[in-house]
């Protein structure tokens, strides 16, 4: 089977993934989340997949595993693993709606990481019109929650990883066009201020600001920051009336490494910053970390692999190991071979710019087709 002939058409998967872009699916509205899961359990079962609808906890949304008839069902094979919320709130779409000019398409998750979802089960339909069995059976996992660090899913990736030989996710490609088998470690906290309110329209020097304290606290984290462990302060919430001092100020943080033992050191450093003893209490709680992936020799098989693939389609495919963590941090510190950004090519993630380069839809599903038909 000659997977590079197979005929995925980008203009005509743009329009299947539209529906996906337009169903907004924040993180934190599990129902939002939800409606995604719907459309996403939908297009799995019709292409024969058997859906598991796993219900969320935490206040998450649900996942949705699929899987598909095989010979060897329920053998070790290949996973698929995506998430399926985004870091936009409900609304975006007046800000950001689903526009096309040329090779350019914008949307809320476009690109993080609906693109790479959605071509991946066109993969999975090209391969099935073609008549072509994969070697090896095929499992496809959304999770709702990994924009804020898989607090809730982080077991059912794992426990779903090691039933399987590969695991492939369709991360954004990185901004040279290639894909990630390693990546950093990531640690998030949670802090919080708590000071002495007082009327301010009185006298505001006899309170104690829990603002003005995050506020130092903010510049102190941040001057942590070395090469080896960065820090940084990005959400804060403090106060309720501009008239009374404020009582209570909380935040969130992140620390990131390249290595597990600078990452310990960095949360050592944090958890030292904990303050009972001032005027104004200072405490640091710690959230959900991503482990260290580094690259052992699977992932470095899979890329080679998918390195031959790609040159097949005239492409070229480098590997990388960086930040921005994904669940590929979890299955591959697991040991599980793991390839990461094998989605869509674009720029903006995150942000009101968010866009994919329309003819990565067709060109990326052929590698993932290709992975899926020769990976034994």
């Amino acid at each position: 089977m000659d997977f590079t002939r197979l005929p995925f058409d980008s203009d005509t998967m743009l329009e299947g993934l539209r529906p996906w872009i337009e169903c907004e699916s924040p993180t934190y509205d599990a129902g939002a989340v939800n409606r995604m899961m719907d459309l996403a359990a939908y297009d799995l079962a019709a292409i024969g997949a058997t859906i598991e609808r796993i219900p969320g906890r935490l206040g998450f949304g649900d996942s949705v595993r699929a899987r598909f008839p095989h010979e060897h069902y329920g053998q070790p094979g290949i996973l698929i693993a995506g998430h399926m919320d985004t870091v936009h709130p409900l609304g975006t779409l007046s800000k950001l709606p689903f526009r096309r000019e040329g090779n350019c398409c914008w949307g809320p998750g476009i690109q993080d990481m609906k693109g790479g979802n959605y071509l991946s089960l066109e993969a999975i339909r090209q391969l099935q019109r073609a008549g072509v069995d994969t070697p090896l059976p095929v499992t496809v996992l959304f999770t709702p929650d990994e924009e804020v660090g898989t607090p809730a899913t982080r077991e059912l990736i794992e426990a779903t990883a090691l039933q399987n030989k590969y695991v492939l996710v369709p991360e954004p490609a990185t901004a040279d066009g290639g894909v990630v088998w390693g990546r950093y470690a990531i640690a998030r906290y949670t802090l919080k201020t708590l000071g002495v309110p007082v009327h301010a329209g009185v006298d505001p020097r006899r309170g104690h600001s829990a603002v003005r304290q995050m506020a130092r606290k903010l510049i102190e984290i941040e001057d942590m920051s070395t090469d080896d462990c960065t820090f940084s302060v990005s959400v804060i919430h403090g106060g309720e009336w501009v008239n009374c001092v404020s009582s209570e100020c909380s935040a969130q943080a992140l620390s990131m490494s390249k290595h597990q033992k600078d990452l310990d050191e960095g949360v050592n450093k944090m958890m030292a910053l904990n303050d009972d003893e001032s005027e104004v209490k200072f405490k640091v709680t710690r959230g959900v970390t991503r482990p260290v992936w580094e690259p052992n020799e699977g992932s470095k098989y899979l890329h080679q692999h998918a390195a031959g693939l790609a040159g097949e389609l005239g492409l070229e495919l480098p590997a990388h190991m960086q930040g921005g963590g994904s669940d590929a941090n979890f299955t591959g510190a697991l040991g599980i071979p793991s390839l990461d950004s094998l989605g869509v090519r674009g720029a903006g993630l995150h942000t009101l710019n968010e866009h994919i380069e329309v003819d990565s839809l067709a060109e990326r599903g052929k590698l993932m087709a290709g992975l899926l038909a020769t990976l034994r």
